[in-house]
C-alpha cells in the first residue's frame, strides 16, 4: 500500500509541474485537447487566434496559460519558474519549461512578426517579461523581451541560443508597453523595438541560419517569483521584410 501511494504522489507531482496555473480556455479558455499531437519533441497542436494571427502550435502547455479578451488582446499568464535559457556555465541556470504560442513559418520567405507587449511587472518579479520568439527546438531558438532586471529597471532584451544561450541587455525603457519586431528577408534577420509603431530601433542583427521551417511565437515569462500576466496585443504577421535593416523601417 506504501509503495502505491508513493507512486500516486509521484504522478500528481508531475502533472503539477508540467502544468500551468489552470485559466481554463480554448482561446477563451478551454483546456488543451486530449488528442493534441507532439511534432519534432515537444511541440504540440493548439487553436489560438488574435486577431488575424492564428496559434496552431505551442510547448509546454501554452493554450492553458492565454485568454483571448475584446480587441484582438492575448493575456498571457506566466506562472512562477517558468523561462527558456540554456546556460552557457554547466547548465546550472538553464531552465526550458516556459509556455509559447507558435505560428509555423516558412523561413524561406520574408516575414515581419510584430507584437505590442505590456509586460507584468512586479517589485519582485526578476526577469518577468513579455517575449517574442524564433523557435526551432530547445537548442535553437532566439527570443526579443522587455524584462525586468536585477536593479528593478524595464529593458529590451534578447537571447540567442545556438545550443547554449547568450543574453544581452539593451536599452532602459520607462514606458509600460513597447512594440517589439522581429523581420526578415531569408538572408538576414534583425530585431527592433519602438516606443511609438513608427520610429524603429535595431537590438541586434545576424545571419539568418535557421531551417526551412520555424516556428514565430509569444510568451510571458516569470523566472523567479509570483506571476507575469502580460497583455500582448496588435499582433501581426507579414510576408515582407523591412525595407532599411539598420532603421527597421
Amino acid at each position: 500500500m506504501k509503495a502505491n501511494l508513493i507512486c500516486i504522489a509521484a504522478v500528481l507531482c508531475g502533472v503539477l509541474v508540467a502544468a500551468c496555473q489552470p485559466k481554463g480556455g480554448d482561446a477563451n479558455g478551454v483546456e488543451a485537447q486530449a488528442d493534441s499531437v507532439t511534432v519534432n519533441g515537444k511541440i504540440k497542436d493548439c487553436d489560438v487566434k488574435v486577431g488575424d494571427v492564428s496559434f496552431t502550435k505551442m510547448v509546454n502547455g501554452a493554450d492553458t496559460c492565454v485568454k483571448v479578451l475584446d480587441g484582438g488582446v492575448l493575456e498571457f499568464r506566466g506562472t512562477q519558474g517558468r523561462d527558456y535559457f540554456n546556460d552557457p556555465d554547466g547548465g546550472k541556470l538553464s531552465n526550458n519549461t516556459l509556455p509559447v504560442l507558435l505560428v509555423p513559418t516558412d523561413n524561406t520567405k520574408p516575414f515581419t512578426f510584430t507584437a505590442k507587449v505590456t509586460p507584468g511587472f512586479t517589485e519582485y518579479g526578476l526577469y518577468n517579461a513579455a517575449d517574442l520568439f524564433v523557435y526551432v527546438n530547445d537548442t535553437l531558438w532566439q527570443k526579443l523581451a522587455f524584462e525586468q532586471d536585477e536593479y528593478g529597471n524595464h529593458r529590451i532584451v534578447s537571447v540567442r541560443t545556438q545550443g547554449t544561450s547568450d543574453d544581452n541587455n539593451h536599452d532602459k525603457i520607462t514606458a509600460n508597453s513597447v512594440y517589439l519586431k522581429i523581420s526578415s528577408d531569408t538572408k538576414t534577420i534583425a530585431s527592433y523595438y519602438s516606443l511609438d509603431n513608427k520610429e524603429w530601433h535595431m537590438v541586434r542583427l545576424y545571419k539568418n541560419n535557421y531551417p526551412a521551417e520555424i516556428h514565430l511565437g509569444v510568451s510571458s515569462q516569470c523566472p523567479q517569483k509570483g506571476v507575469c500576466t502580460s497583455r500582448i496585443e496588435e499582433i501581426t504577421l507579414t510576408d515582407d521584410n523591412v525595407g532599411d535593416f539598420r532603421m527597421g523601417e
